[in-house]
């Protein structure tokens, strides 16, 4: 009659106690794979962002190009740089 009260007791005990344990493990992994998504993301800005400056400085040597070449006016090389610069 002990053996069914102690088993019936420490049964539902134990796995509650599992339950908790795997609600904690998986809590875990999830929150560990959306910093990964975050780190992700982040490097991609940062990468697409030094491929912005590398294509920004591509388009202003190209311009530079243009005015020494005489293609260009200082007035029109101006005005496109100062367009470039915005964007």
């Amino acid at each position: 009659m002990e053996k069914i009260i102690f088993f019936g007791l420490v049964i539902p005990i134990f796995a509650f106690v599992l339950y908790l344990g795997g609600n904690a493990i998986m809590k875990g992994m999830s929150a560990k794979n959306a910093n990964k998504e975050n780190e992700n993301l982040e490097n991609n800005e940062i990468e697409n962002t030094f491929d912005g400056k590398k294509n920004l400085s591509e388009e202003l040597e190209k311009l530079n190009n243009l005015l020494k070449d005489g293609v260009l006016t200082q007035e029109e090389f101006e005005k496109a740089k100062k367009k470039l610069l915005e964007n």
